[in-house]
């Protein structure tokens, strides 16, 4: 069984292999290429601008980073599209199961060899590919410290890897039930890139209780200053390294009141941000923030990746308890 499924599967195989090697070396040429530029713009003792040199960086690698990025999660939905789905409604719609499912072989022991072999080699490519662009992207993400970035997270380290193990079983359900080839890749495309959306924007930052509290406001975290609709100051405020829930939060006076416009017409005095900011921080305000600290960043990384495993592990019991019953 397991040498049957070789021989089906091994034109993938070898085509994935090439794919994973022409990335390898593109990663390769980009990590070092931005270590290089790294070394020239941020190391390069007194004489560097730290602005300067983050500009520099972001302007020659934010495009490349960016659509990189966007292939490492592009290649789980590759994966399950032309993988995943195919693996069983492919048999189905040709009538080849009725011959392949009437050998000495059960279905069950049938879909095991298949959903084992595929699944490994989807997070195996998908892992090594990860791997190299966690590498290659490492002084961008150094520099920024951005790794909760919407964008950022999904592309780095270990939760691709579930993606490509969610995007196989996904397919091969989707394809037991729709039992049409093309039916079945569109709709686990679809499925794929539900989840994506929803990971970020409903499901990710209920994965921990978030950190609740008040901090002075500094000018070093501050971004820019807008007046809300009740009439309030707000700001947008970083923590480095950390996912602030709430960006655009309020400033508050010492009493822990909203603080107004004219409440601090005094500092704006149109001299620049900087100085703004600076007698801003002298007046004693204060924002209350919610945020996940810098240092759960792999506890997300884990929860996700132990999530999208869940979701395959239900999807595959589902595959096995379908997969007996009616298909004749």
């Amino acid at each position: 069984m397991i040498w049957l499924t070789w021989r089906q599967f091994r034109v993938q195989a070898v085509t994935a292999l090439a794919a994973l090697a022409a990335l390898a070396i593109h990663l390769v040429v980009l990590g070092l290429r931005m270590r290089h530029s790294y070394e020239v713009n941020v190391d390069c003792g007194t004489g560097c601008s730290a602005v300067a040199a983050r500009e520099a960086l972001e302007n020659e690698y934010f495009t490349t980073v960016l659509l990189s990025g966007f292939l490492v999660v592009l290649v789980p939905a590759v994966i399950g599209v032309f993988w995943g789905a195919p693996l069983i409604a492919r048999e189905i719609e040709a009538g080849t199961h009725r011959l392949v499912w009437n050998q000495s072989v059960t279905r069950t022991r049938w879909l095991a060899v298949k959903l084992a072999i595929v699944t490994l080699a989807g997070a195996a490519l998908t892992g090594a590919l990860s791997l190299l662009f966690t590498w290659a992207a490492s002084p961008y993400d150094r520099l920024f410290d951005s790794r909760f970035d919407t964008v950022f997270f999904p592309t780095r380290n270990i939760v691709p890897v579930g993606y490509a193990v969610f995007a196989v079983v996904a397919g091969v359900v989707v394809g037991l039930i729709a039992r049409r080839t093309v039916l079945a890749m569109a709709v686990t495309l679809g499925v794929f890139a539900a989840l994506q959306i929803l990971m970020p924007t409903v499901i990710r930052s209920h994965l921990q209780p978030p950190v609740t509290e008040t901090v002075a406001f500094t000018a070093a975290q501050a971004r820019g200053l807008g007046i809300s609709g009740a009439g309030d100051v707000r700001t947008e405020y970083t923590i480095p390294g950390a996912w602030v829930l709430t960006p655009n939060t309020s400033l508050l006076d010492a009493a822990g009141n909203p603080v107004t416009r004219d409440q601090i017409a005094g500092c704006l005095t149109g001299r620049g941000p900087d100085r703004d900011f600076a007698c801003l921080e002298g007046q004693n305000l204060h924002l209350r923030v919610s945020y996940q600290p810098a240092d759960r960043y792999w506890t997300f990384q884990w929860l996700e990746f132990a999530a999208y495993l869940a979701l395959a592990g239900l999807l595959a019991g589902v595959a096995f308890w379908r997969i007996p019953r009616g298909l004749n």
